[in-house]
């Protein structure tokens, strides 16, 4: 496969029930000081960080996210914190990263190189979120403290949920996005979390259930920012790695899902359009006139016919099914995940055409769908009543005795991909074979001798430097923890 690494961001919705105008920045600053796991903290090295560098092949002077952040730090310079403070930075024995990212706690999971390792390690991230959330309701006395893996408050803010993939720089660009825009529309047929009405101005009198979160607030095909305009593809060029060697997709489109399951398919199909786009494979058949118009059109109505570019109509499903097609003559039998992703995806697009209420145990819309329309016939109401949202937000609580997603997981009625082993090894420890596992074991054995840390390297305290740049496989990890004195 052309991905060599993935990773996952999620930024929580938090919420302190007891106060009537809660502060977002203070309770996710209260939230990361909970975390009682091994972590080097507020060390987290900014200066390796560059935003403004677009795929496109210039640089761009501002972002509107740096007039928000100038907004943030005149309101934050009022609060008796510093700005590294409020960021309470954590890098985690697992090599993830956990921090304040202004109004919401966000866990970024360490680079892995498979599909499996990656879902395991962004459900040991709610996991670690879940313990702090714990932890802190103690301090209160109670449990006010309620955080969700969602995309929205339903108070018009929209948080995102981030999938990232280093693919090869020598991958036009162009090719990348005429490839890539068509998939993108119509994969929230199985990447979806559900959605109780609308937020859009243009829908917002929409009375039921979407495929997903974030497709309200998808504004044009291409753009280097990610709070206001948000893109279908986010043009933002760091790639954390040799950039004459990689670029890193970074794609702000999708939803948090509470299915493993969901999130697995997700990357799993992503990650083999991507491999099919560097391998020459163009879709230019699949080319729709207006994507961005279609995200939302898909949303409200998974039947909904979509117009081609050459004048034809389509559908997603179909869509879908043409880059199944695909996969499946370039990837089967050449690798037991692939043969898993390429099985899974084909029996979801199945039973999305034939039988779509079998999706309900494992696609986080159709959950939603069943579990609300039986709420809805029990108690005689209708998609229009502003209880189906409150119920929507808790689907995403993390708090076991209230979160719906959890419980239906501990009545086993929806499809467990992972191993509760998995999931505890996914928040001690990192995945081998990535740089992260040089980024972990430093934590983990020497946190209090690291000066400054980043995805691409480790500055200690005695003025060594460990440079993870072109770290990408097994090979140079192996190298280097056999080689570095601090790791040995």
């Amino acid at each position: 496969m052309s991905v060599s690494l993935l990773g996952l961001e999620t930024e929580y919705g938090i919420v302190r029930e007891d106060l009537e105008n809660s502060d977002p920045v203070e309770e996710s600053m209260k939230l990361l000081k909970a975390c009682p796991r091994k972590s080097v903290f507020g060390k987290w090295a900014y200066s390796q960080e560059n935003s403004h560098l677009d795929m496109r092949g210039f640089k761009v002077g501002s972002l509107a996210q740096d007039e928000e952040e100038d907004a943030f730090c005149a309101e934050d310079r009022k609060r008796p914190y510093s700005y590294m403070d409020m960021k309470c930075d954590r890098v985690l024995t697992n090599g993830a990263r956990f921090y304040n990212d202004h109004t919401h706690p966000e866990y970024s999971t360490p680079e892995c190189r498979s599909v499996l390792s990656l879902v395991a390690h962004d459900v040991a991230g709610e996991h670690i979120v879940a313990e702090c959330v714990a932890l802190r309701n103690q301090e209160l006395k109670g449990k006010p403290l309620q955080v969700f893996k969602n995309n929205t408050d339903y108070s018009g803010h929209s948080y995102g949920t981030h999938d990232n993939y280093l693919i090869p720089r020598e991958t036009p660009f162009e090719d990348l996005v005429k490839g890539l825009l068509p998939f993108l529309v119509t994969r929230q047929l199985y990447a979806g979390a559900g959605k109780v009405g609308s937020e859009n101005a243009a829908t917002q009198n929409f009375q039921g259930l979407q495929l997903a979160q974030r497709s309200d607030f998808i504004e044009t095909a291409l753009s280097i920012e990610t709070m206001t305009n948000r893109p279908l593809i986010n043009t933002r060029d760091e790639p954390h790695a040799v950039s004459s060697w990689y670029r890193r997709l970074h794609l702000i489109l999708g939803d948090a899902n509470m299915s493993a399951y969901a999130t697995a398919l997700k990357v799993g199909n992503t990650s083999l359009v991507l491999s099919l786009i560097a391998d020459g494979e163009k879709f230019s058949e699949l080319e729709l006139a207006d994507p961005v118009a279609d995200v939302l059109k898909v949303s409200l109505d998974r039947t909904a016919i979509l117009k081609r570019k050459n004048g034809a109509t389509i559908t997603a499903l179909e869509i879908q099914e043409a880059y199944l097609e695909t996969a499946e003559k370039s990837f089967t039998e050449k690798d037991c995940e692939q043969d898993w992703i390429l099985v899974e995806w084909k029996k979801t697009l199945n039973e999305l055409r034939h039988s779509p209420e079998k999706l309900s145990d494992r696609i986080d819309w159709a959950i939603k769908e069943k579990l609300f329309a039986e709420f809805m016939q029990s108690e005689g109401i209708g998609w229009d009543d502003p209880l189906l949202k409150s119920l929507d937000l808790e689907y995403h609580n993390l708090n076991s005795d209230r979160g719906l997603y959890r419980g239906l997981q501990q009545e086993g009625d929806v499809f467990s991909l992972l191993s509760e082993e998995e999931i505890a090894r996914a928040v001690e420890s990192p995945p081998v074979g990535t740089r992260a596992q040089i980024r972990g074991q430093a934590v983990a054995q020497g946190a209090e001798n690291i000066k400054s840390i980043h995805w691409t390297g480790v500055e200690f305290a005695n003025g060594e430097i460990l440079d993870l740049t072109g770290v990408i496989g097994p090979e140079e990890v192996e190298e280097i923890l056999n080689s570095n004195k601090q790791l040995a």
